[in-house]
């Protein structure tokens, strides 16, 4: 809960003031005790008992500030006069009425006027005049503190300039001294990668040189075997190929020359031995019938290349009868022909 209250005091140089306050305040009590509950009332009015004890404190330590330094820090002197201070003088942060167990947990001040119109005007004047003094002297002393930060910041960025020209003069040193050791390890590194460069590729020609070769002598290995198993293939069909040939006209061969066994048998039987026989006669008794009617006894018509026996020469036209059975052969299968 909340209350408020109106204290008039006075201070050690006679300045009366009016305090306007507000407390904060609630009921501490064990609802599980009957006697603690009883006591809420044993006080009839416990908010003007709060307030006249809670004025009566601030009276108190009020009558021993001046009204200067009680203006300053009233907030912090009315809160020790309620709560009080402990061991370590800190302000405690609640003021107990054991009597009906009522806690002020907070105070706060609202407003601290003077009474005495005078008063109330010497302070306004006062209170301008101070902040008029305060503002004069925070106003000298940031330009006090201005000129000396900039005067410590020129400093500091003229030593700062000299330190990094000075650091910047050792760095371009050592750049130089990097760049020199640069160029020679570029170099040296250059030429050991050509070299390595070169090595490498000439180890890498003569293995790729290798093993080209090794794949040109498997590949022709592999290709001559190839080509012999073809050829062997080849020549085997070819062998087998003849086989079926030669057996195939020898069996042609031996069924034709059946064929012409039996075709000129059948001929002879069908034409008969006699008719042979006079067809093998009737061609020279034609010639010699020739011959007698023109009245030649006989002709040869030859070359010099051919010389021709002439004691041999009638045998040569006329067969002999014991040669009738052959000549008649012959003109048959001329016949056939």
């Amino acid at each position: 809960d909340n209350t408020r209250d109106v204290v008039t005091c006075e201070t050690t140089d006679h300045a009366r003031l009016s305090l306007k306050l507000s407390y904060n305040w609630h009921f501490e009590v064990d609802k599980e005790v009957p006697e603690q509950a009883t006591r809420l009332f044993n006080v009839p009015d416990f908010v003007g008992d709060m307030c006249n004890a809670i004025a009566s404190r601030v009276r108190g330590v009020v009558a021993t500030e001046t009204f200067d330094n009680f203006h300053k820090f009233s907030a912090k002197i009315i809160r020790a006069a309620v709560f009080g201070v402990d061991a370590n003088g800190k302000v405690k942060d609640r003021y107990d009425f054991p009597a009906n167990g009522l806690i002020v947990t907070n105070i706060d001040i609202q407003s601290v006027e003077p009474v005495d119109q005078r008063t109330r005007d010497a302070l306004q004047k006062s209170v301008q005049l101070a902040i008029e003094i305060t503002t004069s002297s925070l106003e000298a002393e940031a330009r006090h503190e201005a000129e000396s930060s900039s005067q410590e910041a020129r400093g500091r960025l003229e030593r700062q300039k000299i330190v990094d020209e000075a650091a910047a003069e050792t760095e371009r040193k050592k750049l130089s001294e990097l760049q020199t050791n640069s160029k020679t390890v570029e170099t040296t590194g250059q030429a050991t990668a050509e070299a390595k460069a070169r090595m490498n590729a000439a180890s890498i020609t003569g293995q790729s040189k290798v093993t080209v070769a090794k794949h040109q002598m498997q590949g022709q290995a592999v290709k001559d075997a190839q080509e012999l198993k073809e050829t062997k293939a080849r020549q085997d069909h070819e062998v087998e190929y003849m086989k079926s040939v030669n057996a195939m006209d020898l069996t042609y061969a031996e069924q034709m020359a059946k064929i012409e066994s039996s075709k000129f048998s059948q001929v002879v039987d069908a034409i008969g031995q006699d008719t042979i026989k006079a067809i093998a006669e009737a061609a020279p008794k034609n010639k010699q019938e020739l011959l007698k009617a023109l009245g030649i006894k006989g002709f040869v018509l030859t070359d010099g290349n051919s010389p021709i026996n002439l004691f041999s020469t009638q045998e040569g036209f006329l067969a002999k009868v014991g040669k009738t059975q052959q000549i008649s052969h012959l003109v048959v299968s001329e016949w056939l022909c």
